[in-house]
């Protein structure tokens, strides 16, 4: 890889070095005047990417940095709209653009594979961060203000409104979020992290625009940032972007923003607080212990750190999470089990959820004698071998499918760059790793880590977390009196001042900006076709497909199984088969022994089913069975070994471990609800609409839940429902192994007749099949009207109308329909004016469902009429080209978006195999590309009506008499 180390001029170049795991060349440079740091990943990868990140520090929890990563990006200097972020995301083929904002820093990336798009970006958002416009209006938006609940009058009641606001009190109803804002608060008495950076909704209220300009002013400065760049454009040329753009205008500030160092508990200090929950269950306590630890910038300690916790907790062989999986103290290991390492000084935590408050004690004493008991015996060597292997796997390993992989690497330095600590050092490994492997050597190695770092350091804590039925009643009463006082003590003219700047800010949200003055890509822009992956298919009794691909010393593999005909209760246990079918014991190895053969030889073991729906008919489907894994090429025949072998061989007679990972799965879904609450509407609201969908929530949304709640409870109180599982468990395994497999590799080309001889001979001794029968789902069309009520502080709405999918033309009108939806109407009506988080439309192909939605939502039926004024706007209106081609860009975008190496392959193979061709895919992207405003309200008017509608809300438990008296169906778990 040739790399361009030349540097602009008003930057001075301090070192760059060459990463062989990564194939990358880390250049670090330091602006003369100003100070601010350049960390530049140079690759060949055409993903660009950008980060600006600034040290943040917060003295309150009133959210001031967290709303001003908001309201910074609501108009700036050289681009004075009123709304350039989302602007930009339709004007734009990005691959990524977000905001984020952690303890101690916020950050804003963006990333393209589009050089002209890149510099559009770069351009609105320097100019963002460091010109921002604030104005009181957006802060009032953005963060929160005082409103009449009609705005024009008032005589009616004083309500808190503000999208950061309702956010959080959405982020707030999780009981993780509490757990982990608490635990930090104790752990950190002395420093930033004691506090919430998102705010918490009492506080929010008490933040002042003037306390957001003197945060800004502070910390919004050149040399208090770092600049961090991935991909193929040179330094060079973004120096001089950031240098004309930013940089020139700027002097060094003397003023340093730092975080000092927490001031150390002498003794372990224990404490209780609660959350909000609509039941006390008697179990419901959450007990975590924590250890405050080193600096995460001294690497040495970072990575003694991490592998400890690796070794303690990474799967169910380790011997602390064995500890608490067993324990009949609990329901399950916390959610905050195991290392943190992004704050300046680090963190270890373990514990367990689903405890009786008065047992707190005995799982301190659990955690504390485990430990104990590690630090006199020591381990195997070979765990700690293992966890070795697995940070070499992950240092290797090239990501992409959520995060772009540039992004991910810059995202793994940053807090070491906001800390000033070494990034390249942060980023090269394998050092480190050769180091580790010699210190490990030593037979006391992990005692003495043990000692040191938790058994010996007595800056820990003990939070008891209990459940509490009265304090969201508590809390909302609070807000009433606090509002109630308030509007008490307002004279007229202050009244009317709410009022005014009520319609003052309805009327900003309402103009219409000149978006000209935005940069934009348009469809000349737009890659004329989609990419090809090459493979090849060697077919023997049982079939091989290899794609070659840039795995960087990785090969993937999946066994492809067709899914045969199964009964109604296979059909619902599909997926809990697929997750405890890689967790159990295989052969004549128990399940510990199982999990730890699987850390030596591999990055674990998954399984998942693939189900499609048929391009010519969305009631029926194409069904596979998929059990994957990744590897180092050198261990792949082992890692083939041990996937055919939990094929052939899984055992379900561990019943108590079946019992322990049910509870488990129980936690982990319950207390997923308030972070994708909008995803499990719309699951419920399209689930009439054909049989996949309606097995899919089933499977996957709140009845699914509901379902597995009921699953542990009758394993805890019915002595033959384990019996009657293991035997649906067993057919199901019984079926699979009789129907028609195959097999995916990915690797690099050169690789590919080496594991070919390694892997072949493995799986053509796995009995293949020709398929007999084949996987069906009974016919669904209903419509459905459906409230779930549950713990949380906002709402999540949906509203599903049938329509068509798979071939039929109408699919690309109605694709691009969502966002055209979202742009022009939605965002403005549901996030800006109503004050919800986030909300939008769009289409599933695979249900055949257009689908409106809203996330943390303080409205209920007021937002599911903005759905329907929606598309009133749409069909009373005429609309710009400009608007629709923005609409069409976001669909092309998400459909060019690329992922890992690996995950381009896998997505391939499995479109192909459900028939989605390339052919089909290019007959699809043309379509989206010739949609006109004619075709969306014809769509509309066609599909979007009453009688094919479908609604269904998450909420809070107190809205029920509104919803019952609305006519729905009130659900509960």
């Amino acid at each position: 890889m040739t790399m361009n180390n030349a540097h602009h001029p008003a930057f001075k170049a301090i070192r760059s070095e060459f990463i062989e795991a990564l194939n990358v060349t880390v250049q670090e440079y330091e602006h003369k005047e100003t100070g601010a740091k350049h960390f530049h990943i140079a690759s060949d990868n055409d993903e660009n990417v950008f980060l600006v990140g600034l040290k943040t520090v917060p003295t309150d929890s009133c959210g001031v940095a967290h709303i001003l990563e908001h309201t910074v990006l609501c108009g700036s200097e050289r681009f004075p709209v009123r709304d350039p972020f989302f602007m930009m995301i339709r004007r734009s083929l990005n691959t990524f653009m977000n905001a984020f904002t952690s303890s101690d820093w916020t950050a804003y990336p963006f990333a393209s594979k589009n050089k002209k798009d890149f510099r559009n970006l770069l351009d609105v958002y320097l100019d963002a961060v460091f010109f921002s416009r604030l104005d009181p209006l957006d802060f009032s938006q953005e963060g929160h203000r005082l409103e009449f609940a009609e705005p024009t009058n008032p005589d009616s009641e004083l309500t808190y409104k503000g999208v950061v606001f309702n956010e959080m009190k959405g982020a707030m109803s999780s009981p993780t979020s509490v757990l982990w804002q608490a635990v930090t608060k104790y752990l950190c008495p002395s420093n930033t992290y004691h506090f919430n950076s998102g705010g918490e909704p009492t506080d929010i209220p008490d933040l002042s625009y003037d306390d957001l300009m003197a945060f800004y002013r502070k910390h919004y400065h050149p040399s208090n940032a770092v600049f961090m760049t991935f991909g193929d454009i040179p330094a060079e040329e973004l120096q001089a972007e950031f240098e004309t753009k930013v940089l020139s205008r700027f002097e060094r500030l003397d003023d340093k923003v730092s975080v000092p160092n927490v001031k150390r508990y002498f003794s372990p200090v224990r404490v209780e607080e609660g959350y909000a929950t609509d039941e006390a269950k008697e179990d419901g306590s959450h007990v975590v212990v924590g250890w405050l630890l080193g600096e995460s910038i001294d690497l040495a300690q970072q990575f003694e750190a991490e592998l400890l916790s690796s070794v303690l907790l990474d799967n169910s062989a380790s011997p602390l999470r064995r500890a608490l999986e067993n324990s009949e103290l609990g329901q399950s290991p916390s959610p905050l089990c195991g290392l943190e390492d992004s704050n300046k000084e680090m963190s270890f935590m373990c514990g367990l959820e689903g405890v009786k408050r008065d047992n707190a004690p005995q799982v301190e004493a659990l955690i504390l004698n485990t430990l104990e008991d590690i630090a006199e015996h020591g381990i195997e060597q070979d765990m700690v071998d293992a966890m070795l292997h697995q940070l070499e796997l992950s240092q290797r390993e090239i990501g992409g499918d959520s995060y772009p992989y540039g992004l991910q690497l810059i995202l793994s330095a940053l807090s070491t760059a906001v800390h000033e600590g070494d990034v390249i050092a942060q980023l090269d490994l394998d050092p480190v790793i050769e180091s580790m492997r010699e210190k490990v050597a030593e037979k006391d190695y992990i005692p003495t880590l043990v000692r040191d770092l938790l058994l010996s350091n007595a800056h820990r804590i003990t939070l008891t977390l209990s459940p509490d039925e009265a304090l969201e009643a508590r809390r909302n009463q609070a807000e009433k009196d606090r509002l109630s006082k308030i509007k008490a003590g307002l004279n007229e003219a202050q009244k009317q001042h709410i009022v005014e700047r009520s319609q003052a800010l309805k009327e900003r949200q309402e103009q219409v900006d000149d978006m000209s003055i935005l940069p934009k890509v348009g469809l000349e822009d737009v890659p004329a076709r989609l990419p090809e992956y090459e493979h090849e298919q060697v077919t023997e009794s049982l079939s091989i497909t290899f794609y070659p691909q840039g795995t960087n010393g990785l090969v993937y593999q999946q066994l492809v199984t067709e899914l045969p005909a199964l009964t109604e209760d296979e059909t619902k246990y599909l997926p809990l088969y697929a997750y405890l079918v890689t967790e159990l014991g295989v052969g004549d190895q128990d399940y510990l022994a199982v999990q730890s053969r699987q850390a030596q030889v591999c990055g674990g073991l998954g399984a998942s089913s693939s189900i499609r729906t048929e391009l010519i008919d969305k009631q029926r489907v194409s069904g596979y069975f998929v059990l994957s894994s990744k590897a180092l090429v050198t261990n792949a025949k082992a890692m083939t070994e041990l996937m055919a072998q939990t094929f052939n061989d899984v055992r379900f007679d561990e019943e108590g471990r079946i019992k322990e990972l049910i509870s488990q799965r129980r936690a982990r879904r319950e207390r997923s609800i308030t972070g994708q609450g909008h995803a499990l509407a719309m699951s419920a609201a399209s689930s009439g609409m054909s049989g996949l969908s309606a097995q899919q929530e089933a499977w996957g949304g709140m009845s699914g839940i509901r379902d597995v709640i009921a699953l542990d409870d009758s394993l805890k109180n019915d002595s033959t429902a384990m019996s009657t599982l293991r035997s649906v468990l067993e057919s199901i395994h019984s079926k699979l192994a009789g129907a028609a497999k195959q097999v995916l590799l990915v690797a690099e080309p050169h690789h590919k007749e080496s594991l070919m001889a390694q892997t072949s001979p493995v799986w053509q001794a796995v009995a293949n099949h020709e398929q007999l029968t084949h996987f069906s789902l009974p016919a669904i069309d209903q419509t459905v009207k459906q409230a779930w009520v549950t713990a949380t502080q906002v709402s999540f709405c949906a509203k599903a109308f049938k329509a068509v999918a798979g071939e039929h033309p109408d699919v690309a009108p109605l694709t691009v329909l969502g966002g055209f939806l979202r742009n022009g109407y939605l965002h403005r009506a549901i996030r800006e004016q109503g004050g919800a988080y986030g909300g939008g439309a769009t289409f599933d192909g695979s249900s055949g469902a257009f689908r409106f939605y809203s996330y943390r939502d303080p409205r209920l039926l007021e937002t599911l009429a903005d759905f329907d004024a929606s598309i009133d706007w749409l069909l009373g209106n005429e609309h710009s080209h400009d608007a629709l081609e923005e609409a069409v860009l976001g669909v092309i975008g998400s459909m060019d978006k690329p992922g890992s190496p690996a995950g381009e392959a896998q997505s391939d193979f499995f479109l192909q195999l459900h028939r989605r061709s390339q052919a089909y895919r290019e007959a699809f992207r043309a379509g989206v590309l010739s949609v006109t405003v004619d075709d969306l309200k014809r769509v509309a008017k066609l599909y979007l009506t009453k009688e094919n509608e479908s609604i269904a809300v998450v909420t809070a438990s107190s809205n029920k008499q509104l919803l019952d008296d609305a006519g729905f169906d009130i659900c509960t778990l």
